[in-house]
């Protein structure tokens, strides 16, 4: 028998171990949850029904059977929401009433290991020989032409010779950027469970990618500017705006591939603007948000800071808004490849935003541009907002 303090001891490290565990009865309610088992599934109480925690049935079936009389089972089994995660569920009988076999069980522990990583790890490599293999046929089969013809008839010609080298410097480049954005993507995948804790001054950011672009919006002779609720930006509103719950490097990548699309995709002469300001939950949005309400269900704290980077560009059709995150899709194929693009900018956004646990609002109209608006949770919050609510266009 243990002593008082090795009890202690015991529940103590039970509490402490880093896989999550839950200790059921044989009504299948909680009597113990770990920390690591409340940091997944929130608030846990004893007496909770493990079908209102878990409610994969291969899981609920395998408790049972334990429960019932059961050798220890594993089950394997995948949680969608708020982002994919795969666990392996051991569950083991605990205090049965007798050693006969197949007695019922009084108790059972349940405990998860965390496959994310290896599930995640394993579809990035599937992923990238697929991506890579596919998009870079086109630019390498354009570089092997290109090979082929300066061996040939246009060695002496020093022209075609200078035409061709040009060509195949464009595609390398391609290429260079592509894996880039696909090695980015792959580690975005890789650490999209992992939720960061970090304090992030979104006007910072804003100014930091304002600055950094500027050579670029020049060259495409493109206006950038900063607003705060959609009026120019004083030090006293950017003082009050306050914080959010991010990585500083995955965010100005977020707010920097949505500024390079605006000046790729906005009209020459036109104006990208990068609007800030706090989002208050509205219960009355449920489709696109507008630009500063987002729907109530989306965060688990009623505050959330925005930032809308908008173009006065062609638009982009309704039929397409849905796919524009989805891996190499493009609108305009023949555009975006002059235009530089992998198809993975949109992709890379989306995946930073959900380990965020943020949210991203598409909306477009032809003829007058596009939004793209990022609502993120924050840290610290003005004490007065209020809901702009606007019409989905």
């Amino acid at each position: 028998m243990f002593s008082r303090e090795e009890s202690s001891l015991a529940l103590a490290a039970l509490t402490k171990l880093p896989d999550p565990v839950l200790i059921l009865d044989g009504e299948m309610r909680v009597v113990l949850a770990n920390q690591a088992a409340q940091k997944i599934f929130g608030s846990i109480d004893k007496g909770d029904a493990i079908s209102a925690i878990i409610r994969t049935p291969s899981v609920m079936a395998a408790i049972g059977n334990v429960l019932d009389g059961a050798a220890d089972q594993m089950v394997d089994y995948s949680d969608l929401v708020p982002v994919e995660r795969h666990y392996r569920a051991h569950i083991m009988p605990l205090r049965p009433d007798s050693g006969a076999k197949g007695t019922r069980n009084k108790y059972a522990v349940l405990v998860l290991h965390d496959l994310t990583e290896i599930k995640r790890s394993e579809q990035m490599r599937a992923d990238f020989v697929a991506n890579a293999s596919h998009e870079l046929r086109t630019p390498l089969a354009s570089l092997a032409g290109f090979i082929d013809t300066l061996r040939g008839h246009a060695r002496e010609d020093e022209a075609a010779r200078e035409q061709f080298l040009s060509i195949m410097q464009v595609q390398a480049e391609r290429m260079g950027r592509l894996i880039e954005d696909l090695l980015s993507l792959s580690r975005i995948e890789m650490n999209e469970h992992v939720v960061p804790e970090g304090a992030v001054d979104l006007m910072d950011i804003a100014k930091d990618v304002v600055d950094a672009m500027t050579p670029k919006a020049v060259e495409g002779d493109a206006k950038l500017v900063i607003t705060c609720d959609g009026k120019p930006v004083s030090q006293g509103a950017a003082a009050k705006l306050g914080t959010v719950i991010g990585d500083r490097d995955e965010l100005i990548q977020v707010v920097q591939n949505l500024v390079d699309n605006a000046i790729k995709y906005g009209r020459r002469g036109g104006t990208v603007t990068l609007d800030l300001g706090q989002a208050v939950t509205d219960q009355s949005v449920t489709g696109l948000a507008s630009q500063t309400a987002v729907p109530a269900t989306t965060f688990a704290s009623d505050k959330a800071l925005y930032i809308c980077v908008q173009d006065e560009g062609d638009g982009i059709a309704r039929q397409d808004l849905p796919r524009l995150t989805e891996r190499f899709y493009r609108v305009d194929v023949k555009r975006s490849r002059e235009e530089g693009g992998t198809g993975l900018g949109l992709a890379i956004v989306k995946h930073i935003v959900n380990r965020h646990r943020g949210w991203l609002s598409i909306d477009s109209i032809l003829g007058e541009g596009s939004k793209f608006t990022v609502f993120l949770p924050c840290t610290a919050t003005r004490n007065t907002a209020a809901v702009i609510k606007g019409s989905q266009k």
